[in-house]
């Protein structure tokens, strides 16, 4: 993708969904329906396929921008699930595909028998993948036996979905839902810290107390410069794991940066009510949509334990002394 053609995807992606972000009531079938049009869905399916043929760095550059407006849609579980889709040769489908982060249940045959949970927007898609022990299955939503609608810390949709041998539309080799789930969520919360700095920022610098504005005052100031160090390192995380997964294996990137961003999500949301004082913590006030949607995004596809446990794993199997060189040849590959 050139240069310009990052650029002009990157304005209307800004655009789009600032204008989604305003107008939050809307149904979903109407919200979606734009996405669609603007074909962020399949921005990481090759042209050949039908897809735009971008990479994983235009979709870090597209999911921030969606992290930025706190955007209420499945954004990020439908590129990736159209991703993998494409990548075990399944079949294209019309519709909403999204992405399994919690699986309980086997597999036997081509039939799965089990619960998925918190499926986001579970109840609207058309397809679930998700990873049942060592093989990626598709699930048709219609196929649930029962489904339970549920919401996250943010409100947005979540389901319980339960099958009884049901029949699978697609079996292929692992694709990595947790790991790209896992992705989704750090370029998102890397664009949630960066639009929770800027509005914490300008409230200090027009919130007058004691005869002047309290971002005039040293603890102010300290907070958040530390508040800025977390978002500057999450977009550093976040692009770093694009490179690598760009580069074709980035497993090692996608748990640091989601780990970084885990913790980064509470110290900037905690930071960002601290500063806005009372007015931060009503409903009519605008932070909350971006701050609820930290905590969210940071519990969704692995919690810091999960991501801890998955890195510490990694640097044990490595070794002492294989691990440097392990980082630079990653660092020289990207």
């Amino acid at each position: 993708m050139t240069a310009e053609t990052q650029q002009l995807l990157n304005e209307t992606a800004d655009r789009l969904f600032r204008d989604l972000a305003a107008n939050r009531a809307q149904a979903f079938d109407s919200l979606w329906h734009r996405l669609e049009e603007g074909g962020f869905g399949s921005l990481l399916v090759p042209e050949a396929a039908g897809g735009f043929g971008g990479s994983f760095r235009d979709a870090a550059a597209v999911l921030r921008l969606a992290g930025v407006h706190g955007l209420a849609a499945p954004l990020g579980e439908a590129m990736l699930a159209a991703h993998i889709a494409h990548r075990a040769g399944f079949s294209s489908v019309d519709g909403l595909l999204t992405l399994a982060p919690i699986v309980e249940g086997k597999l036997e045959g081509n039939r799965f028998s089990g619960t998925l949970r918190a499926v986001p927007w579970g109840e609207d898609a058309v397809l679930i993948l998700a990873d049942v022990g060592e093989r990626l299955i598709a699930l048709s939503r219609s196929a649930a036996r029962s489904s339970t609608s549920t919401s996250n810390p943010a409100g947005e949709p979540r389901a319980t979905l339960s099958f009884d041998s049901a029949i699978v539309e697609s079996v292929g080799e692992p694709g990595d839902v947790m790991m790209l789930g896992a992705f989704t969520r750090a370029c998102l919360i890397s664009g949630a810290l960066d639009a929770a700095l800027a509005r914490s920022i300008e409230y200090v610098n027009t919130r007058i107390q004691f005869g002047k504005p309290i971002g005039r005052f040293q603890a102010v100031q300290q907070a958040l410069a530390v508040f800025a160090e977390e978002a500057a390192a999450v977009n550093c995380a976040a692009q770093a794991a694009a490179l690598a997964l760009d580069a074709g294996e980035g497993s090692f990137e996608v748990s640091c940066a989601k780990l970084r961003a885990n913790s980064a999500a509470s110290i900037g949301a905690a930071t960002a009510h601290q500063v806005h004082g009372a007015i931060g913590f009503t409903a009519e006030f605008g932070l909350h949509h971006l701050t609820r949607r930290l905590t969210a995004w940071s519990g969704e596809f692995g919690n810091e334990r999960v991501w801890a446990e998955k890195l510490g794993s990694m640097v044990a199997n490595l070794g002492a002394e294989q691990l440097w060189p392990e980082i630079t040849r990653r660092g020289d590959r990207v």
